[in-house]
């Protein structure tokens, strides 16, 4: 699958970063990869993004400097999380920021 068909989305709680990952599928369905490792399936991009927006995450693609400023971090700070396996991706879609000085 190509990364076109993937999108980064988070939350933000202070300086902790929240990642979701949403794919699509060739068959236009949708699945959410959760910071708990759950993979959640929906019928539609739209059913899976109305579901991350109502768990207020936002989409990366869709966040400028002053979005994040206002979140709490700059948008240089982060970056999605990386990893070929799953189980690996669970433990880093969840991350801390240090402490601004």
């Amino acid at each position: 699958m190509s990364d076109s068909n993937v999108e980064w989305w988070l939350a933000s709680i202070g300086r902790t970063i929240v990642w979701a990952r949403l794919r699509v599928r060739d068959a236009g369905t949708a699945e959410v990869f959760d910071s708990d490792g759950n993979t959640l399936a929906y019928d539609s991009e739209d059913t899976a993004r109305a579901a991350l927006m109502d768990a207020e995450f936002v989409s990366l693609d869709g966040l400028d400097d002053d979005d994040a400023r206002e979140r709490g971090f700059a948008l240089d700070e982060i970056a999605p999380p990386a990893s070929d396996d799953d189980d690996d991706l669970r433990d880093r879609m969840i991350v801390k920021l240090p402490p601004r000085h």
